[in-house]
């Protein structure tokens, strides 16, 4: 079956950023991160062969979930200067190998990928997300999985399922209860992963949980639920990918 690789390009600029010594060229331009980015875009080339593929990437700006709440991601430092010296460059790099570079004002490079990946889906494609990001085990379904070049390692339904202890749709309800520190997203506070999995696998969704809140043991749990119900709903739509964002698959663009 044709497949689809869609290339989380934002997420590998950081990655080989922190992951790699701070090389340069002989102007004393960082090289790192195009040196780490490059390296794993053509071995996914190489080693793959796509039939169609696209490189994602983050525009600058607040999205959605900004608006939502002004708190998100706003632990994070500033992008170190000698990164952001390195993207016009990367992004020349993808546009020398002729591969379709996606992203949009307004939406992070997840939503993109979600809603590729569910159109590619729906042509009857299947669909390979290139990325380390957990977030994106939500998008997991029989005809898309998760590669991770760097280490060489492909996930699937079953491996959301073990990772989190639910399936790949319910992954979000689990993250609105426990948050995610990464993204600055609070959940429920007191409510830790082991305890979220739990009522998921009880009562399915969020939103059920806080419709039969009386039902929820221990009373401290119940508590920490009726206090905070509202910023779980919250929690969940941040942790949310879109699938829906204004981008359009047409096959033969990606080819």
């Amino acid at each position: 079956m044709p497949t689809f690789y869609l290339i989380d390009g934002s997420a590998y600029i950081y990655r080989a950023f922190f992951a790699l010594p701070p090389l340069s060229n002989s102007k004393g331009l960082q090289t790192n991160a195009v040196y780490g980015f490059t390296t794993m875009m053509m071995k996914v080339l190489r080693d793959h062969r796509p039939d169609y593929v696209a490189v994602i990437f983050d525009e600058k700006g607040p999205t959605h979930r900004h608006e939502a709440f002004k708190e998100y991601k706003a632990q994070r430092p500033p992008m170190p200067q000698g990164m952001s010296a390195q993207i016009p460059y990367i992004r020349r790099v993808v546009e020398a190998f002729a591969l379709p570079v996606i992203s949009q004002a307004g939406y992070e490079a997840d939503d993109l990928i979600g809603t590729l990946a569910r159109k590619a889906e729906a042509e009857g494609l299947d669909v390979a997300i290139v990325t380390s990001d957990k977030d994106m085990c939500q998008l997991l379904t029989p005809k898309t999985r998760i590669y991770d070049p760097v280490k060489d390692k492909w996930l699937a339904e079953a491996d959301a399922q073990a990772r989190f202890g639910v399936e790949p749709a319910r992954v979000v309800e689990v993250m609105g209860l426990m948050g995610d520190a990464s993204d600055n997203i609070p959940g429920v506070k007191g409510i830790g992963e082991k305890t979220a999995v739990k009522l998921i696998t009880q009562f399915g969704t969020i939103e059920e949980v806080l419709r039969r809140v009386e039902e929820v043991t221990p009373t401290k749990t119940r508590n920490l639920l009726l206090e905070q119900g509202e910023q779980a709903r919250m929690s969940k739509r941040l942790a949310t990918i879109q699938v829906d964002c204004p981008v359009e698959f047409v096959p033969a663009r990606f080819q």
